[in-house]
């Protein structure tokens, strides 16, 4: 398969993924995670009884892809992955950066069934990767971006950057 025909067809793939993952980072942990395209961020968050922790995002139209919820001792963290068909680049990048600026998940993710385009000169050739920093100064974290691998319904570690 060379592409998808709509991006909403990666979104189920990616949940998947995103609840493998996070159930075996977060052992003890409750996982929720969610095809969250349809609605804005706030809706899922009060829909979850958690907003309350997350009050930047109320009235933001923020609209991700698939969120990742994870509950430990009281305690929940927010995981983001945008999705994408076409070629990575930086208005993408913007528009995740600015979701982490506001609304600090634990994890964010960039994805794409068609690589990283030109973010791989970017982040790669330029070494420019302090741009996928996000947090609060004391704990930064870094955005993932990479390719997602349709053959296999998995990222492309290869391609993640930064790894693992």
């Amino acid at each position: 398969m060379n592409n998808v025909a709509l991006e909403i067809e990666l979104y189920e793939p990616m949940r998947l993924w995103l609840q493998s993952y996070l159930e075996g980072k977060y052992s003890n942990a409750k996982i929720t995670t969610i095809d969250a395209h349809a609605r804005t961020l706030d809706s899922f968050l009060q829909e979850q009884g958690i907003l309350k922790y997350y009050p930047l995002t109320v009235g933001l139209d923020i609209q991700i892809d698939v969120l990742g919820i994870i509950e430990q001792n009281n305690n929940y963290k927010l995981v983001f992955i945008e999705a994408k068909k076409t070629q990575l680049n930086l208005h993408d990048l913007g528009q995740l950066w600015a979701y982490c600026k506001l609304c600090d998940p634990a994890e964010a993710f960039l994805l794409s069934s068609k690589g990283l385009g030109s973010l791989d000169k970017i982040v790669n050739n330029l070494q420019r990767s302090d741009l996928l920093d996000f947090g609060d100064g004391s704990h930064i974290k870094k955005m993932r971006i990479g390719k997602w691998d349709l053959s296999t319904n998995n990222i492309d570690y290869k391609s993640l950057n930064p790894k693992f």
